[in-house]
């Protein structure tokens, strides 16, 4: 089974070389891995300390790692942290964090690369997040006995591990020395196919958004936009969900009503066509700083990245993008201060959208007339309003804590 994973991988990279030529993110995948182990080796050549190696799929998967990565530098300040990507979207947004004091890609999933991977960097643990397993990088680690630890994932039934054709990639959990999940289910159904070195302990994306909440930026073109008005903030939209907000913002007549919109994707095609469904009242935060009177303004369009994590302040309600396509995006980021929120239906595999749809802080939407229901309740009832910023907020805070429990497994190694 090995050698038909291996061949996989091999076809995966093959495939991606082809679409490098034509795909810019395909593009920059191939380029980062150019002579990837000179470039690590010419890293490492006067690295004499220990060194802690992260790896995180993409940029979501590396806010999950943030906090536990912080946490283990400041128990183990003389390990140098070693981080890698797969994804071009965490690499060219992260590769100058000031945390870590390597940051690469990682290299295909081949035995001969893990080997050699591992030989180089050679670390004394290794941290995986999530879902981004690598099966022969795995193998090696285990191997060699070197302590590998995943957090902050998430198993169901559906996941190819407990298909038929699944049980190899089931015992190949067996590589990790402890497996923290965020759920009941995910621990009881690990426990149930053999994997017993499993703890329930959370999501670390609740210490990062704390820590967020707790330093949060300030925007003073932002303030001035908002003013007095109250503010429905979408991040992270894409089209389908962009139409439901020109939808609501066409249906509910308040004009003390403003909306401040991040898309996921900044490209001007996304821009423009976001400019042009909101029509003369939309506003680029590229141009605001050249207008004195925003009065007559009603959208905000943030087109830029690295703004969205601390603009959540200025909300009254978030509305939170991707749940009409693949699922939707972070929601932590709003619920750490205080603001309900509405995503599309996409959800079930979100444990926080899920818990928090359950105690009332949040409403999936599927259409016009349901979106536009929930957030006319919310501008409009005072008491439905408080009552689930209450609940956002204290969801928040009874589940930090995440990466003081991996950091405290991580002294037994």
């Amino acid at each position: 089974m090995r050698y038909l994973y291996t061949f996989g991988i091999l076809c995966y990279g093959l495939a991606i070389r082809l679409a490098s030529l034509f795909d810019k993110k395909a593009k920059l995948w191939v380029a980062g891995r150019r002579d990837i182990f000179q470039q690590i080796r010419n890293k490492l050549a006067d690295n004499n300390s220990p060194v802690a190696w992260f790896h995180a799929s993409s940029l979501g998967e590396f806010e999950q790692c943030r906090p536990v990565i912080d946490a283990f530098k400041k128990q183990y300040p003389d390990y140098k942290i070693f981080v890698t990507f797969f994804s071009p979207s965490g690499y060219e947004v992260r590769k100058n964090y000031p945390n870590a004091d390597y940051v690469f890609y990682l290299p295909l999933d081949t035995m001969f690369n893990a080997r050699k991977f591992v030989d180089m960097v050679n670390p004394k643990m290794a941290f995986f997040v999530k879902y981004d397993f690598w099966f022969n990088y795995m193998a090696v680690l285990d191997k060699r006995n070197i302590p590998t630890i995943l957090f902050s994932s998430i198993f169901r039934p559906s996941q190819y591990f407990f298909a038929w054709y699944g049980k190899w990639f089931c015992r190949r959990l067996n590589a990790f020395d402890h497996l923290f999940v965020q759920n009941k289910e995910s621990e009881k159904l690990l426990k149930e196919h053999g994997i017993s070195q499993c703890t329930i302990a959370g999501d670390t994306r609740f210490d990062q958004v704390m820590a967020i909440a707790a330093n949060v930026k300030q925007f003073p073109e932002v303030m001035r936009f908002v003013g007095q008005s109250k503010v429905l903030l979408a991040g992270s939209t894409w089209e389908p969900d962009e139409r439901l907000l020109k939808s609501f913002a066409d249906t509910y007549s308040s004009a003390d009503i403003k909306f401040v919109i991040a898309p996921h994707e900044i490209h001007a095609s996304r821009i423009d066509f976001l400019m042009k469904l909101f029509g003369n009242t939309c506003v680029k935060y590229s141009d605001i700083a050249n207008i004195s009177d925003l009065r007559d303004y009603k959208v905000l369009i943030i087109d830029n990245i690295g703004m969205l994590s601390s603009l959540y302040q200025y909300a009254y309600v978030a509305y939170i993008g991707g749940g009409f396509g693949k699922g939707i995006h972070n929601i932590l980021e709003a619920l750490a201060f205080g603001k309900p929120v509405c995503f599309g239906p996409k959800y079930q595999k979100f444990q926080e959208a899920k818990d928090i749809v359950n105690l009332n802080g949040g409403w999936s939407v599927g259409n016009e007339k349901s979106l536009n229901k929930a957030l006319t309740d919310l501008f409009d009832s005072d008491e439905l309003y408080n009552k689930a910023s209450d609940v956002c907020m204290h969801y928040v805070q009874d589940n930090k804590g995440t990466s003081d429990t991996i950091i405290n497994m991580v002294t037994k190694f």
